[in-house]
């Protein structure tokens, strides 16, 4: 018997009569007895709902047979049933954790529970219904084992004898893996007080302990957690321990019942480590039989990351209509060094708000999805998963974001655009934008695309667009403009290194104005600010020189000019309306276009352009927050879309657009278009109608109508319908252009010949005065060769110093005129009163 007493926790027979020692059962110890037979007997108050407990001490968890035997000499019901508690975490079974096995109940069974502190318990193992159906008598021996793989088996015998045993089921649970108490709990109605016997409490462990886990502290400092309590004498010996087959510890401590505290005397090897266990027994005498191996790898301690560092591979901005992912805006953060990196009070923020990363780490190469606290759980299923608090709302046409260290250094930034989808369906919404090459995060839109996921995105793992795309192309000079007299903005088409673009031997300027401080504006560093030691002058041309300037790859570049000058203060008509469309194609946008018609260089920072409402101004939208220099002649395109623009009029230059985030409304009927200056002033107005269209023009959806005299008033005399093979000139010269006439009669007909076909080539014709003095009225008849009237051109018009009126060759009945000889009649009234008269033959040409 000593062999099998070495093994056995527990062996309880109550074969001395006494349950209060060897071993000690505490709990209602006054309601429990021991019979002549040597059984253990319930002997409990008489009232219905008692619930008796007794418990001694038990610490086997695993590896572990527990038998007995029990007979409820009573009918089993809800409120009439045993639980046989294998193991508890507390003394009150009732209110503790663990395992039991439920004689009784309901289905009148055997079962086996999971109980979960306030909580009801939970079926592990649903024995066969009324195996305890006896009213008088349900004698029966239960068997459960629990493996070292957790493994749970329930068995039991209905004859009592252990001969009999009928399995009940299988299951896997391993929630609880420490134990302190093994008892039974009675609940009885009154008349079963005394009708619960038991005896042959054993509990069994065969198996040796086994490490289950192990945790690093530090570089030299781990603990190892087994599967069930260690002899504490065995556990402690550091020479039970050898790390990878040579290094002792120079302390091994048990600090809980199962775990070991080891330290070395130096850090743990980068890679795998293997750590040899040897030696160790649990509190019953099992003993490993052989050496054990716990492998485990080990890299460097997290660092803080520095510039470019962390990066942000992943922008889901618009997250509907969900695809497959949940509907939730998150961002992806990659580790692109070869250590792990602390998270720990780095801020990710957008324009508005700023939110600060947990203690996390982020191994070497490996991704995590940043979503608000609430959806971290959502995301897990994809990959690692971080929740953080005040998530910043992203901005679904793009943003700047950035990431920074705790005391604010920047780590990694990057202004993403809904244009960088490439794609106007995936735009819409429900798509990821993704970084093409991680090794290449200095680029913007050209390393970027949308997700080709079926799920919409790639959170927490490598991105479905991941390629090669690396950056060999040094930066681009696109812009020099003069801010101040005394400063320059200079802006690059990537980002620089900062700290070599902050040298002023980089930078000069011709003619020679020297150069006394530069600043690489954060966080995208593809800005930089001079400051000069002189101002510059105005409407004078200056070449600008940078040279020997590397971008954030390393690229380096060569010299690169450009050419530019102090911008001028406005005067209104300086700048003025060339063009619009404002009935498109289908699926088409407006357009506004701008000339500059002074000799002045004007800067469109701040401008506005408007609408009218009830003849008050309205509807103000931002031309450009930033600086945009116009050039005397410059064309200038307003739009929402360059990219439709250019793809109904291909003619369009690619550098003549300015496209704007919104644009006031301007309807197909009729509208006015107003452009303010900063200072509040109108530069133009121009109020159109779409009767101002050339009238035998089909269709006008996609015509524009073109200013004729650049130096004429915006008035809709001064323009025209575009010409039928163009449609429109957006940002050149237009179809209908006219140079001022400077005419040495008081009037003048140019051209005499003309064919209103619509071919851009003389569609019209214009009849040019110049008088000496303000204040004449004139009527403009025209007739046809028969001497018929056919078109009233003016009546009493108030005349200008200088101007023109045209005729497109249309009836008054808006036909076509006839191939063939006209007459203008002009009548002028002069200031006294007295009338002259004008007569000029034209010719209206055409194919026959």
């Amino acid at each position: 018997m000593i062999p099998l007493f070495a093994h056995a926790q527990l062996r309880e027979s109550f074969a001395d009569g006494d349950f209060t020692q060897d071993p000690a059962w505490s709990g209602d110890a006054g309601s429990f007895m021991v019979t002549e037979q040597g059984q253990l007997q319930s002997s409990g108050p008489a009232i219905t709902g008692t619930t008796l407990q007794l418990a001694t001490s038990s610490l086997a968890v695993t590896g572990t047979v527990w038998e007995f035997w029990a007979n409820l000499k009573l009918a089993t019901s809800s409120g009439n049933y045993a639980d046989v508690y294998l193991l508890s975490d507390g003394q009150d079974l009732g209110s503790s954790s663990g395992y039991f096995v439920r004689l009784g109940g309901t289905a009148d069974e055997v079962s086996l529970f999971r109980k979960d502190a306030g909580k009801s318990p939970v079926a592990i193992i649903d024995g066969e219904d009324k195996t305890l159906g006896s009213s008088t008598g349900n004698v029966v021996r239960v068997r459960v084992s629990r493996s070292v793989e957790d493994i749970w088996q329930l068995d039991i015998d209905l004859s009592g004898s252990g001969q009999h045993y009928a399995r009940q089921g299988s299951a896997s649970d391993a929630t609880y893996k420490c134990s302190a108490f093994f008892g039974v709990l009675l609940r009885y109605s009154s008349a079963n007080s005394q009708g619960f016997f038991f005896d042959d409490f054993t509990i069994t462990d065969t198996e040796p302990p086994l490490p289950e886990a192990l945790q690093l502290i530090s570089p030299r400092e781990l603990t190892l957690r087994f599967n069930e309590p260690l002899q504490p004498a065995q556990a402690g010996e550091e020479a039970n321990f050898t790390l990878n087959s040579s290094l002792k510890p120079l302390s091994a401590e048990l600090t809980e019942a199962n775990t070991v505290r080891l330290v070395f005397s130096q850090n743990f090897s980068g890679g795998t480590n293997i750590l040899n266990i040897a030696g160790l027994s649990d509190l019953y005498g099992n003993m490993l039989k052989a050496p054990v191996e716990m492998p485990f790898d080990f890299v460097s301690p997290a660092v803080l990351p520095g510039y470019n560092q962390l990066l942000i591979t992943e922008i889901m901005a618009d997250e509907t209509p969900a695809l497959g992912l949940p509907a939730q805006e998150y961002i992806e953060l990659y580790n692109p060094t070869d250590q792990p990196l602390s998270l720990q009070g780095i801020r990710f923020s957008d324009a508005t708000s700023t939110a600060t990363l947990p203690d996390v780490q982020l191994l070497p190469q490996e991704y995590a999805v940043v979503v608000p606290g609430t959806q971290a759980e959502n995301f897990r299923g994809y990959g690692k998963a971080i929740g953080i608090s005040n998530f910043p709302s992203l901005n679904n046409s793009g943003e700047v974001l950035q990431l920074r260290q705790p005391n604010g250094t920047l780590i990694y930034a990057l202004s993403y655009s809904d244009t960088w989808y490439k794609d106007s369906n995936k735009q819409s919404g429900g798509w990821s934008l993704e970084m093409i090459d991680v090794t290449n995060p200095c680029a913007g839109s050209s390393n970027w695309a949308a997700s080709s996921d079926a799920l919409g995105g790639t959170p927490g793992k490598a991105n479905s667009v991941a390629a090669a795309n690396p950056d060999h192309t040094p930066p681009v000079l696109t812009a020099v403009t003069a801010v101040a007299p005394t400063q320059l903005l200079l802006r690059f088409n990537e980002r620089l290194d900062s700290a070599q673009a902050a040298g002023i031997a980089n930078y000069s300027l011709s003619p020679v104005v020297p150069i006394t401080g530069v600043e690489v504006a954060g966080p995208l560093f593809s800005e930089v600010t001079l400051q000069l030691s002189e101002p510059l002058q105005e409407q004078r041309l200056y070449t600008f020189t940078a040279s020997g300037l590397t971008d954030c790859s390393g690229n380096l570049g060569g010299p690169q000019q450009l050419a530019f000058a102090l911008p001028s203060a406005p005067e209104p008509g300086d700048v003025v309306i060339n063009e619009i469309l404002f009935n498109p194609r289908p699926n088409g946008v407006d357009f506004v276009e701008l000339v500059n018609r002074s000799e002045k260089y004007i800067d469109l920072w701040n401008w506005q352009l408007a609408n009218t409402s009830n003849d008050s101004i309205a509807n103000r939208r931002l031309v450009t927050p930033d600086h945009h220099i116009l050039e005397p002649g410059q064309y200038l395109i307003l739009t929402t879309d360059r990219d439709n623009i250019r793809g109904n009029y291909p003619a369009a230059p690619e550098n003549a657009f300015l496209q704007m985030s919104a644009m006031p409304s301007y309807t197909n009927e009729a509208g006015t278009v107003v452009v303010l200056q900063p200072d509040g002033r109108v530069a133009d107005r121009f109020s159109y109608d779409e009767a101002m269209h050339f009238e035998l023009i089909d269709d006008v959806k996609g015509f524009s109508l073109e200013r004729v005299r650049l130096e004429g008033p915006t008035q809709p005399g001064n323009f025209h319908s575009a010409a039928t093979q163009v449609f429109a000139t957006p940002g050149y010269i237009n179809s209908q252009a006219q140079e001022a006439l400077v005419s040495p009669q008081l009037f003048q007909v140019q051209p005499l010949v003309f064919s209103p076909d619509g071919d851009g080539y003389e569609d019209f014709t214009t009849i040019n005065y110049s008088t000496e003095q303000t204040g004449f009225v004139a009527s403009i008849t025209i007739f046809d060769a028969q001497g018929r009237e056919i078109r009233r051109l003016a009546r009493n018009e108030l005349l200008a110093a200088n101007g023109f009126f045209q005729w497109d060759g249309l009836r008054e009945d808006g036909a076509k005129a006839s191939i063939g000889y006209y007459l203008f009649y002009i009548e002028l009234f002069d200031l006294n009163g007295q009338k002259r008269e004008y007569k000029q033959n034209v010719v209206v040409g055409g194919r026959f």
